[in-house]
């Protein structure tokens, strides 16, 4: 399985194995990581699944759609390498994956 590192806005990681097809966001969620909320459970609706994403990596994942970057510009101290990461896709393309949490969500 793929690995992602998520890095909490202290600067503690936490690398997980992430199911192939699950969303950054849900391998959070599902091993308790803090700083991604979910909210809206993954319906792009809300914006507390916000994270940075190490910039090596911005070119691997696949083109930001219009309505996340509307979400994205509602979010806590968006950046050019800011993501909602329900809808960043496990693949194996993406292991080593490193992404990191804002200070706070909206």
């Amino acid at each position: 399985m793929p690995k992602i590192t998520y890095i909490d806005s202290s600067g503690n990681k936490k690398t997980i194995e992430v199911e192939k097809g699950l969303s950054v966001m849900e391998g959070a969620i599902q091993n308790s990581i803090v700083g991604i909320d979910a909210d809206c459970g993954g319906g792009m609706a809300c914006a507390t699944c916000h994270v940075y994403v190490k910039e090596e990596w911005l070119n691997k994942l696949s083109k930001i759609e219009p309505g996340e970057q509307d979400m994205i510009d509602m979010a806590f101290e968006p950046k050019k390498n800011s993501r909602l990461s329900c809808q960043l896709i496990v693949s194996d393309e993406l292991d080593g994956l490193v992404v990191t949490t804002p200070s706070k969500q909206v």
